[in-house]
């Protein structure tokens, strides 16, 4: 993408009603505005509140809320000008339940407050695999307490990914540390009785890996 092009993208989610982009300084010293008040404040109803983690253009958050309008989502990526199209759409589509975040996801807990959320889906996710990069993996033992701080007690996590890595590290992680696995499938789309909110999204990437040949993997969790 051409620098004018992100620009363009950048001025026009100033714009957006549904795209917040709080500095890391408001995070940090925990003065968002919305924390703790998302379905109040914002979505003005007291309906499930769901988000998803590096959310690329959005089209799994936007994919989920045109689904199910009783509940609301919101995707969280530092490159706002990926989630520029899921935050247009959106405005296009004039869906109502659907924001997006600027953010780091370490920052999660300056966005939300303790037991305000109700899912978290993790599509995609970078697997971080070299070992120095690991501190980055969206389900490391830091990243699992972070959300678990702002689940509900009965909150489920969602992790889908084409990596077989990250499924199997993800999955020996949960099993070793004692936290409930209620679903593992390691190729959702050639195995029956995969969960139809799983397959009946593709992401535009997703697409691509199917296209290669590639297994889609599914985990659902509860952190204890």
């Amino acid at each position: 993408m051409g620098s004018k092009n992100k620009l363009k993208r950048f001025k026009e989610n100033e714009t957006f009603p549904n795209v917040f982009q709080p500095t890391r300084e408001i995070l940090v010293e925990n003065k968002f505005s919305l924390k703790g008040q998302w379905c109040d404040e914002f979505f003005k109803n007291n309906h499930p509140l769901v988000l998803e983690l590096g959310c690329g253009k959005g089209e799994y958050t936007v994919g989920l809320a045109e689904r199910d309008p009783n509940k609301n989502y919101i995707g969280i990526d530092i490159k706002g000008a990926r989630f520029w199209r899921g935050a247009k759409t959106a405005q296009e589509n004039k869906l109502s339940n659907v924001a997006f975040i600027r953010a780091q996801i370490e920052l999660i807990e300056g966005l939300f407050e303790a037991n305000e959320v109700d899912e978290i889906w993790i599509t995609f996710p970078d697997p971080q695999i070299k070992y120095k990069r690991s501190k980055h993996r969206l389900t490391n033992p830091i990243f699992l307490n972070f959300y678990k701080h702002i689940l509900k007690a009965d909150g489920v996590i969602h992790l889908k990914t084409d990596s077989e890595y990250m499924h199997g590290y993800t999955l020996g992680l949960l099993q070793g540390l004692g936290h409930e696995i209620q679903y593992a499938n390691h190729d959702v789309y050639n195995q029956e009785g995969s969960p139809e909110v799983v397959t009946g999204i593709e992401t535009f990437y997703e697409k691509t890996y199917l296209d290669e040949g590639k297994a889609i993997t599914y985990l659902r969790f509860k952190i204890h």
